[in-house]
């Protein structure tokens, strides 16, 4: 497939939030060109969340006419760059990717059939990873398992791994959720919220090997409970009407 015109719309946007990244940037659309070639139409939408490393002159360098890049002046976060690449994309459809290449774009595929299969649910349906051997340290893992854990039991998200950065959805029902800074966090229960479902598909995971981690167990920790306090008070405020037949 040859890239669209600027102004062409896609099927799909895949929409990559970075900060600091240098060094995955480049191997990530590479790895998402070899998995996407001739299954869809589609587009690179990287965020570059304030970088204070080579990642802009990385990105800069890409020399793709299917990237896009739109960068933030001041850092404002995973979610608020996931809003920026959704809100620029011209794509139908939206894959999200963590930037950190622990996401393998070879899954991609599997969301894009499941979707497929989905058929006219396909539009109010998240699709979402669920990663099996996850290639974290221990302390990452046990505080993974601890929040998936507690959020599905207030939240009632039914996604075992709700984390997990790679998902599919269609761009209107992304851009009908609520919108604040912990978002990406809560995509299946805020899914659920506006009458959709979700469908969990096993995906691989693997180690990061170039940078750093940028959140620490006191940003996934107690920050974390009062996202999802929040995101409770929003479910359980919300009455969606029935109309008369």
């Amino acid at each position: 497939m040859t890239a669209p015109p600027p102004s062409e719309s896609v099927e799909l946007s895949v929409v990559i939030p970075v900060r600091d990244e240098a060094g995955n940037v480049a191997q990530l659309a590479a790895e998402i060109h070899a998995a996407l070639a001739g299954k869809v139409t589609y587009e690179i939408v990287f965020v570059d969340d304030a970088s204070t490393d080579t990642t802009p002159a990385e990105l800069a360098g890409l020399n793709d006419a299917r990237v896009r890049v739109f960068t933030h002046v001041k850092s404002c976060g995973q979610s608020q760059a996931t809003i920026t690449g959704v809100t620029q994309a011209r794509g139908t459809w939206i894959a999200t990717l963590d930037g950190d290449g622990q996401n393998d774009p070879a899954d991609l595929p599997r969301l894009l059939d499941a979707r497929a299969a989905a058929g006219a649910e396909a539009a109010r349906t998240l699709f979402i990873g669920r990663r099996g051997a996850r290639r974290d340290n221990l302390r990452r893992l046990i505080a993974s398992r601890i929040a998936n854990g507690i959020r599905g039991a207030v939240l009632g998200d039914a996604t075992p791994d709700s984390g997990c950065g790679i998902k599919l959805l269609s761009r209107a029902l992304f851009l009908a959720l609520p919108r604040f800074d912990a978002l990406h966090r809560f995509v299946p229960a805020l899914v659920l919220r506006a009458g959709g479902r979700v469908v969990s598909l096993p995906v691989s995971h693997r180690m990061r090997v170039r940078g750093a981690s940028k959140y620490t167990i006191w940003r996934r920790g107690l920050i974390g409970v009062v996202d999802m306090l929040g995101v409770f008070w929003l479910m359980r405020r919300n009455k969606p009407p029935t109309l008369k037949s």
